[in-house]
């Protein structure tokens, strides 16, 4: 497994729990419940940002990933 890869699923996992957490903030009526599901959404958020800023890093930096891309394409 690559780093990339770890990222990728990495970032498919936040935003399965970033689209639970608006989901969970959408279907309750409790204020407090609400807020605190609003704010694991906006961590989340910012959790898939990060990862999505790493991704385009190591895309562009990893000589490895640029070495298998260019073997997949050949």
């Amino acid at each position: 497994m690559t780093v990339k890869s770890d990222i990728e699923k990495a970032i498919a996992s936040a935003q399965a729990a970033q689209g639970s957490y608006a989901t969970f903030a959408s279907s309750t009526d409790d204020k407090s419940a609400k807020q605190m599901f609003q704010q694991m959404e906006r961590d989340m958020k910012r959790h898939v940002d990060l990862l999505n800023g790493r991704l385009t890093y190591v895309d562009a930096n990893n000589n490895l990933n640029q070495q298998a891309g260019k073997m997949q394409k050949q």
